[in-house]
């Protein structure tokens, strides 16, 4: 009687079972995801190596202080602003066009390029170190977001005028070697654990967000701004907007 006591003591529950199975796999989630991390981190120490002979890869172009400016006593202080707001754009041929429909049809037009606009984040960012004098040349503006619902606040440079673009070849004298090994693990851990269910998991286990629609504020709000982006925004004006994102994130 003792012994079948023991033996039944010792059973789990179906419930327990499954508690049991749940944090198995979350353990091994987690596992899977640090050595993901562990090899990016590897991939991005692995050092430079110098081409024996450089090459071109398109153009690129980006804003540099003018004559005048640059030679008036402040031309200094203006180099230094530039330095933190300045953005880089690439592009196949000197042109940097892009294709825009107007009237049905598919047109090229110049890709327009901007200054950084600073986040509130990156306004009082030590790292960015933006002192009391160059903050005056600041002016704080206000952006809707129709997807979040709210109005975004940003920093633009007040005097554009200062700076010019330049553009000059694209020149590639240093290399990453392909380690084979490390790509194949980096994929293999990528494919696993983009799946559905185990992205899921990440986000909900690891950083802290349950997938729903709490992030963009009501369901509905989300269903409006799936709509918006689906049926007021062609896939071309999409991929602009996302071009123009990374220019603006540079």
């Amino acid at each position: 009687m003792e012994n079948d006591n023991l033996l039944f003591s010792r059973l789990r529950s179906l419930r327990s079972r499954k508690r049991v199975s749940k944090k198995d796999v979350e353990k091994k989630v987690r596992k899977k995801y640090q050595r993901s991390k562990e090899l990016w981190e590897i991939r991005r120490n692995i050092p430079l190596v110098p081409l024996e002979k450089p090459c071109q890869k398109g153009f690129v172009r980006f804003f540099v202080v003018r004559d005048d400016v640059r030679r008036s006593k402040d031309g200094d202080f203006f180099e230094e602003i530039l330095n933190k707001i300045n953005t880089k754009m690439y592009s196949e041929t000197r042109k940097f066009l892009k294709k825009k429909r107007k009237f049905g049809r598919r047109i090229y037009v110049i890709r327009d390029q901007k200054l950084v606009q600073l986040s509130k984040y990156q306004w009082n960012d030590p790292k960015l170190g933006l002192t009391t004098r160059e903050k005056q040349y600041f002016l704080k503006r206000e952006e809707y977001n129709p997807f979040r619902k709210r109005y975004n606040i940003y920093y633009e440079f007040i005097e554009p005028w200062r700076f010019v673009l330049r553009v000059k070849s694209n020149m590639i004298t240093h290399f990453k070697p392909l380690r084979s090994n490390l790509e194949k693990e980096i994929d293999e851990l990528n494919s696993y654990l983009s799946q559905h269910k185990i992205a899921g998991l990440v986000n909900k286990k690891i950083h802290g967000k349950s997938g729903n629609c709490k992030y963009y504020g009501e369901k509905t709000d989300l269903i409006e701004s799936k709509k918006y982006f689906h049926y007021k925004m062609s896939a071309t004006e999409a991929a602009e907007c996302l071009e123009d994102y990374k220019v603006r994130k540079f």
